[in-house]
């Protein structure tokens, strides 16, 4: 009995876990390659560094906009909806592509842009909570994170996908070919979801007024604080990626392609330390690992800040390693106990707390700047500073629940009394 507790994956769920995991691989995808697009338009539009950035405005845009009316969707309907309908704008998004390319229009690229990303946002604000619900609460964490392993598996394929099919190219068709490509990989996969029986992971209480959701959330405060923690963690992910490239330039006196290399290392380990922190999750509470991690990556990124060469390169890497836990492990913490009566919480709490985490990815986009401001002021070491407060508040957050666990008699396992 207490073997089939330790089991994240029941064997009923199997099949659907499966198809909804392949979902965390196509928006990790859309990730990585959105993010060779500045460097493409710059070249084929001559375009401004400003005007590139307009890209990540979009992406990051429509994540922090569809959030909440997903959450809204899917509380009215169910899960399996939400992904459906997450495939469609994903997928009709990406396939727009092939008319910006046609009209050689900027303002077409970015409103397809907005739609793709706005599918990967109904896409995360469903998959997370709904694999946290395919099981025992116990192993909810656990499980969230064997799915998030195949995120940056999608981070490397959209990597070596943009660099073979885009940036070996340059020119928009061969842009809107690769997204378009993508765009029927997803109708397929969207046709396949429609016909396999999946669970809904429809609410079976009230759900209540909408208002009493927001008022019993903004009252946990172990949410409140992970929607912050979340914040913080999305930011100095994409500050510490974003900058990786001219970091190891700056240290190795390298080109662009060379140092790019390192980032694909960055990447694979982040990879790598997935299934390694999902594995030991079987013997370390989460709680636990994500304070662990958030301590290294914070000593890692002052070693950034305050020394030079190869000292920084292994650096760099391990803040990908370490970081490889934070998001689900955050998003897992902050939503325990949302739906549960004896806290306070009720069935349909945590599709609407999911937007938040999700909206929280908007860190990406606030940060990053501030990283730019700091880099040209003080040089690119220094801006680390901004990464490393970030994990000094997710730290922060790892132990304060860890003080409220105990004194609830909860331990640092993560589960309720």
């Amino acid at each position: 009995m207490d073997r089939e507790k330790n089991i994240a994956i029941e064997r009923r769920y199997l099949v659907p876990f499966l198809l909804v995991g392949i979902l965390f691989l196509l928006w990790g995808l859309a990730n990585n390659m959105t993010d060779t697009l500045l460097a493409a338009f710059k070249k084929i539009m001559s375009m401004s560094d400003t005007q590139t950035s307009l890209i990540q405005f979009a992406f990051y845009g429509a994540y922090f906009c569809f959030a909440f009316p997903a959450a809204l969707f899917i509380r009215r309907y169910s899960y399996r909806s939400g992904i459906l309908l997450g495939l469609l704008f994903y997928a009709l998004g990406t396939i727009l592509f092939l008319p910006a390319a046609n009209t050689e229009s900027y303002a077409f690229y970015l409103a397809a842009i907005y739609i793709m990303a706005g599918g990967c946002s109904i896409l995360e604000t469903t998959a997370n909570p709904y694999v946290l619900s395919m099981g025992r609460p116990e192993t909810a964490t656990r499980r969230l994170n064997i799915a998030q392993a195949l995120n940056p598996i999608g981070s490397i394929t959209g990597i070596l996908l943009s660099k073979h099919f885009i940036l070996n190219d340059l020119s928009l068709h061969s842009v809107s070919g690769t997204y378009a490509s993508l765009g029927v990989v997803l109708l397929i996969l969207l046709v396949v979801m429609y016909f396999v029986k999946m669970p809904e992971g429809k609410d079976t209480g009230t759900q209540g007024r909408l208002s009493s959701t927001f008022s019993r959330l903004m009252k946990n405060r172990k949410y409140r604080l992970g929607v912050v923690a979340q914040f913080f963690y999305v930011g100095a992910q994409i500050c510490v990626w974003s900058f990786t490239i001219r970091l190891v330039m700056a240290e190795m006196s390298v080109s662009e392609a060379k140092a790019s290399n390192i980032y694909l290392a960055s990447i694979i380990c982040f990879c790598l330390g997935r299934f390694f922190f999902t594995w030991l999750m079987k013997f370390v509470s989460p709680l636990r690992l994500l304070a662990v991690a958030a301590l290294c990556d914070a000593l890692l990124a002052a070693v950034a800040v305050l020394f030079h060469g190869t000292a920084v390169i292994i650096a760099l890497i391990g803040i990908s390693f370490f970081m490889s836990l934070m998001f689900p492990t955050i998003y897992g913490i902050a939503l325990e106990g949302v739906e549960d009566a004896s806290t306070g919480g009720q069935a349909g709490d945590a599709k609407i707390g999911a937007c938040g985490l999700i909206m929280a990815i908007l860190g990406g986009a606030l940060l990053t700047p501030l990283q730019g401001m700091t880099s040209d002021k003080w040089g690119v070491n220094m801006s680390y500073l901004i990464p490393l407060g970030c994990f000094a508040i997710i730290l922060c957050y790892a132990r304060y629940v860890a003080h409220t666990n105990t004194t609830r008699c909860e331990g640092l396992h993560g589960t309720s009394c």
